[in-house]
């Protein structure tokens, strides 16, 4: 199996790459979503009683149905927090594995995580250090021969090169994702 990680600037474009993925015949059962929710705008949507009271209809019907759709999408969706990064929302594998064994007990929380799903040990950090950020993820385990479908279905506006951003990163000083830094600039995409 490989991991593929897909990382995008909103929740829609996430949903949409797991939903095409899905459909491409992929199981919802290898396929997670973790989105960083700093500004607490996705957590209300995990309650099941939630009911979406506001007028803004673009939000009610883009952020709402993205986060919905995740629930019936993908296995599971539970909002969290994870140590260096925040309040997240998640949903597949990768919530099952924060969750599991509580992510104090993952072995270095959401990089650990990562790296338990195939992901070497500098992609986490640089997928982690982009959550905390503010970016979307979509991570899909699929079969050795599908990786190159899998990453073309990926590619797509919306989709953030996080090589790119992380250069950028290392050029202000950040090594590498730390579980203890300050989380108060969670949610900006720097």
């Amino acid at each position: 199996m490989k991991t593929v990680v897909g990382t995008y600037d909103n929740i829609q474009t996430a949903y949409a790459v797991a939903n095409d993925l899905i459909s491409a015949g992929y199981s919802r059962n290898d396929i997670s979503v973790v989105a960083n929710d700093a500004k607490n705008e996705y957590a209300p949507y995990t309650d099941a009683n939630y009911v979406d009271s506001t007028d803004d209809v673009a939000k009610g019907a883009g952020i709402g149905a993205a986060i919905g759709g995740l629930g019936g999408l993908l296995v599971g969706l539970g909002a969290l927090a994870i140590p260096g990064v925040g309040p997240v929302i998640a949903a597949g594998p990768l919530l099952a594995a924060l969750t599991g064994a509580g992510v104090g007990a993952v072995t270095g929380g959401i990089v650990g995580a990562l790296v338990d799903m195939g992901i070497p040990d500098e992609e986490a950090h640089i997928y982690s250090e982009g959550l905390r950020r503010g970016h979307v993820l979509v991570i899909a385990q699929v079969p050795d021969s599908s990786a190159t479908a899998v990453t073309a279905k990926m590619e797509r506006p919306g989709l953030v090169d996080i090589h790119r951003q992380a250069d950028s990163w290392r050029n202000s000083g950040w090594k590498s994702f730390d579980p203890e830094s300050d989380v108060a600039m969670a949610g900006r995409k720097l």
